[in-house]
């Protein structure tokens, strides 16, 4: 019965980890299904998880989510963008990466992650934009600022993405040593 868990576990912390690149907070879903799984599941034996992994998942989730509110802050703020800019293209990437999951759905496989990180930062162009037309400035500054935001949310999106996969190769990691 522990392979079967174990399996369960493994199949929840890469559904999680897929959640994060559409940017909902699967990197969480790993930490809370992998603390869930060392309390209930037995300390000792072949599949067991430790709390001193989940201690670990705890800070690799941290730091994906501290990487990647740095690099869409970062990213309007080195082009002048004001805050609105970046609280709006923050909210545009999240609404702009539901919206690629459901448009990347006829493509099999890829199209709705490829969807998801396209639209999220075309999201995250938009609400810098917005967010610049809203303080007055011109056409110029604002597209400055939307693509600043777009590859921003780029990087950041995909770097919390690989901190979401080394927290998933932690996860089965554990499961097996």
């Amino acid at each position: 019965m522990t392979f079967v868990w174990a399996l369960l576990l493994v199949v929840i912390v890469v559904a999680a980890w897929l959640l994060t690149v559409i940017g909902m907070p699967g990197n969480w879903l790993v930490v809370t299904a992998a603390a869930v799984y060392a309390f209930l599941l037995p300390h000792d034996g072949r599949a067991a998880i430790g709390w001193p992994v989940v201690v670990a998942l705890v800070g690799l989730a941290v730091l994906g989510e501290v990487v990647e509110l740095v690099a869409g802050a970062l990213g309007v703020q080195r082009v002048g963008g004001s805050r609105r800019s970046a609280v709006l293209a923050l909210g545009g990437s999240v609404v702009g990466g539901i919206v690629g999951v459901i448009v990347g759905v006829p493509i099999p496989i890829i199209g709705s992650f490829v969807g998801a990180i396209l639209f999220g930062g075309l999201g995250a162009l938009t609400g810098g934009m917005l967010g610049e037309y809203w303080k007055g400035r011109t056409t110029d500054e604002a597209l400055r600022v939307g693509h600043a935001a777009f590859w921003s949310r780029l990087f950041g999106t995909l770097s919390k993405a690989a901190i979401g996969l080394v927290m998933v190769i932690v996860t089965i990691a554990a499961l097996l040593f």
